[in-house]
């Protein structure tokens, strides 16, 4: 027995010192209540009076020899683990950290900042307006009448005969001036929507920015240089404003204005198809109805509005020749912005 013992011991010994011992398993196999110790004191009773205390000596040296054993190796294998893991997760805290990308203005909002700051430079306040209108706002008090053809369901999305999602920003110079009294200098961005198939140059949905100045002595000069210096401000000093004849029911006289292709200076291109001009909105003279529907008398007072799509101005600043990159939300064309 005392032989059984120490060969017990040596080979246990031997099997944890191996660099992959499962000390677990050697845990058990050797020291378990079903291990190989355990079996060999079973047979103590065997033994003499004599030999018991001996072979119990060894037992327990054994039995010691063992657990130490375990013990170092469990600490040997844990100070090992810790260290691979410590190299494998080794930083160096001198290499540049690398930066989030972060998201971009989007090229409509970007314009429209833009459009913003040019007229708030100029002395204008920005107002808004329900996108929800009553007919009355968006038609009847801009001089537009009930058979004009602006009013047809298949150009305007009705939600009653008297409710509507307004066709233009409009609605917000006529509400302004039923609330302030002259001298007005406003802008109003915001969305509109109008019955229109989606293709290339059209959307159901898009956005406006209109303008208004209602003051005494206001003339087609004072339009004409407020466009001039938009114009000059947005696409260019270089850039050069034409006026050609209109028709508005809600200004008299109206013109649609032009500016001189910032692609080609003028000379003929894709951009303006070989004509040197490019059209960005409409404009003139606040029709005296208009004033009159309001509470302004006018004939102590003038002003001039005009009117343009965010989205033109946003194309033709970035030459983008199909509108609905704008709403697709590509990260690839995005991301160019």
């Amino acid at each position: 027995m005392k032989e059984t013992l120490l060969k017990m011991k040596e080979e246990a010994l031997a099997a944890l010192a191996a660099p992959d011992a499962d000390l677990e398993a050697l845990r058990i196999r050797y020291l378990g209540k079903k291990g190989e110790l355990t079996a060999v004191l079973r047979g103590m009773g065997k033994l003499s009076a004599e030999e018991r205390p001996v072979i119990g000596q060894i037992a327990n040296e054994v039995r010691e020899a063992i657990e130490n054993e375990l013990t170092a190796r469990a600490q040997q294998q844990k100070t090992a683990a810790l260290a691979a893991r410590l190299a494998a997760e080794k930083l160096d805290v001198t290499v540049p950290g690398t930066v989030p990308e972060i998201g971009h203005i989007h090229p409509l909002d970007r314009v429209q900042r833009d459009m913003e700051e040019i007229f708030i430079g100029m002395g204008f306040d920005i107002v808004e307006g329900p996108e929800v209108e009553y007919d009355y706002y968006n038609f009847q008090a801009l001089n537009i009448p009930p058979d004009h053809p602006a009013r047809d369901t298949q150009d305007t999305f009705y939600i009653t005969d008297n409710i509507l999602l307004r066709s233009q920003t409009s609605p917000v110079q006529a509400r302004t001036m039923e609330k302030r009294k002259p001298p007005i200098r406003i802008i109003s961005p915001g969305r509109v929507y109008r019955s229109d198939a989606m293709d290339a140059t059209h959307s159901p949905l898009f956005h406006q920015m209109e303008g208004l100045v209602v003051d005494k002595n206001v003339t087609m000069g004072d339009l004409k240089g407020t466009l001039e210096m938009f114009a000059k401000k947005m696409f260019g000093e270089e850039t050069k404003v034409r006026f050609r004849p209109h028709h508005f029911p809600f200004t008299e006289p109206s013109a649609e204005v032009d500016v001189s292709c910032f692609a080609c200076g003028g000379k003929g291109c894709r951009l303006c198809k070989g004509e040197g001009w490019i059209e960005i909105l409409g404009a003139g003279m606040v029709h005296p109805n208009v004033l009159r529907m309001c509470g302004i008398d006018p004939d102590e007072y003038s002003g001039f509005a005009f009117g343009m799509g965010v989205e033109r101005v946003t194309m033709l600043k970035y030459h983008i020749d199909d509108i609905r990159h704008l709403y697709e939300n590509d990260v690839r064309f995005l991301s160019q912005f």
